[in-house]
């Protein structure tokens, strides 16, 4: 029987990179993203892949009541991937905006939250596996980046308490954690400015979304006994958060 993935944040980067790689591998798809178009698109695409089937469903993360309406209905999951996440605006906490940092605690933080809660009695039923994508921001914060790392810091804590406190279910938790990845992120971050966004990756070989697919495929492919807890992944040509070999 087919196993069900429900993917976060599928639209774009790395929850539409997980999406492909898990339609090769014959899994029913359920796909959240805000934009209708995209997943359709990628709902076309998926079934191409060799998905038997693909729901997709238009849905901001952050609204605690759309979520709970989502999941009226009964849904039998095996793997839940929490990809959604942004960062918002690089000012310093001192002069950032309020609006900012509500995006990012709201999406990053009770989003997954929600999806979590309401997704982990099906997880339960089937011991499945919950991943989160957290980042290497949540281990060490960087300049204009405060309230975004702190939101990263947090999906590590609740991989860990959620690991803790689902112990004995059989269902995995795992919390990966890419550094630069060349995604969408910088042009969200940025407020759709592609220079400046572009610029984040100059003289750099950043990692592709894919490859962070890859990792969770290889994640959720361990036997059952073993729970791949925490992943970090790094460029080769970035040794640490603010310390990046750029060519010229």
């Amino acid at each position: 029987m087919a196993r069900t993935a429900l993917i976060t944040g599928a639209s774009a980067g790395i929850g539409a990179a997980v999406a492909k790689r898990l339609s090769r591998r014959g899994y029913r798809l359920i796909l959240l993203a805000r934009r209708e178009d995209r997943l359709q698109a990628l709902r076309t695409e998926c079934l191409e892949l060799g998905a038997p089937e693909v729901q997709v469903a238009a849905l901001d993360i952050s609204d605690r009541k759309a979520c709970e309406d989502f999941f009226k209905s009964t849904r039998e999951l095996h793997v839940l991937i929490n990809s959604a996440g942004l960062a918002a605006g690089t000012d310093p906490m001192d002069r950032a905006k309020l609006s900012d940092w509500e995006a990012m605690v709201e999406t990053n933080v009770m989003g997954l939250l929600y999806i979590t809660r309401l997704a982990v009695d099906s997880l339960k039923a089937t011991r499945g596996h919950i991943v989160n994508l957290g980042s290497v921001a949540g281990h060490w914060t960087y300049p204009g980046g405060g309230v975004y790392c702190a939101t990263k810091a947090a999906v590590r804590a609740l991989s860990e308490g959620l690991r803790l406190d689902l112990m004995g279910t059989g269902v995995r938790i795992t919390n990966i954690e890419p550094g630069m990845v060349e995604t969408e992120f910088s042009v969200v971050r940025y407020g759709g400015d592609k220079g400046k966004a572009d610029k984040v990756y100059s003289g750099m070989e950043p990692l592709t979304a894919d490859d962070v697919a890859e990792s969770i495929e290889w994640c959720l492919d361990r036997p059952a006994r073993v729970n791949i807890q925490e992943m970090m992944i790094f460029p080769t040509d970035q040794a640490g958060v603010g310390f990046v070999n750029r060519r010229p």
